[in-house]
């Protein structure tokens, strides 16, 4: 069961405040959302925006709930500086992945905090593989790598309208920043370091023989 940090309640804050600002104003949501176009001019900002901004209250509560039950495994095991660190590196590079996919579709755009979510998952992931149980029952390892093999899938069948590479790039930023922050992590669990990188393999691997 998760708990609240101070830092975790001033994300979540910020997410419900920027998202129901968007819900309400459709300008502020179009100049704020992550859009190939707008980044093509030279709105880079957008890479950073869009990740506080949300479709519905429904994909809000999502994303937030998610946060709340992982949150604070990674603030027990690095604190609240590198997990902001942590949050922040995963959902840059979710939007990264996610421009480098669709960087010749200018209409293509996207928002939610997903990305960033992802990679506190992951990196909780890293830091307690055993004692996570998804809904109970499923070891946190092999969510992790199940829900990343699952993005390849549906970024190669564009599945949904659903950010696949976004969730993929989020929990990559997770993953190799929680290793630069906790190297000892690979000295004490190195097996589960490189099964958790074995999505990471394969879809570079598909990307090389251009097959995604």
């Amino acid at each position: 069961m998760g708990n609240l940090n101070l830092v975790t309640i001033i994300i979540i804050a910020a997410n419900v405040i920027i998202s129901y600002k968007g819900f309400q104003d459709h300008a502020f949501f179009e100049k704020y959302k992550f859009n190939i176009g707008g980044i093509k001019r030279g709105q880079q900002f957008r890479i950073f925006t869009s990740g506080f901004l949300h479709v519905n209250p429904q994909h809000l509560l999502f994303n937030m709930i998610t946060l709340y039950f992982f949150a604070w495994i990674v603030i027990r095991n690095i604190g609240e500086t590198n997990f902001v660190i942590i949050y922040m590196v995963s959902l840059i590079s979710g939007s990264l992945l996610s421009l480098a996919f669709h960087k010749d579709n200018y209409h293509y755009s996207a928002v939610g905090a997903s990305g960033a979510v992802m990679g506190i998952v992951y990196s909780a992931i890293l830091f307690e593989p055993q004692a996570m149980k998804i809904y109970g029952i499923i070891p946190g390892w092999l969510f992790g790598i199940g829900y990343l093999l699952y993005s390849i899938y549906g970024m190669k069948k564009q599945i949904g309208n659903i950010g696949h590479d976004a969730h993929f790039g989020g929990a990559v930023g997770g993953y190799v920043t929680t290793l630069i922050l906790a190297p000892m992590l690979i000295e004490t669990d190195l097996t589960m370091v490189l099964v958790l990188a074995i999505p990471i393999v394969v879809l570079f691997v598909m990307q090389k023989l251009g097959k995604i």
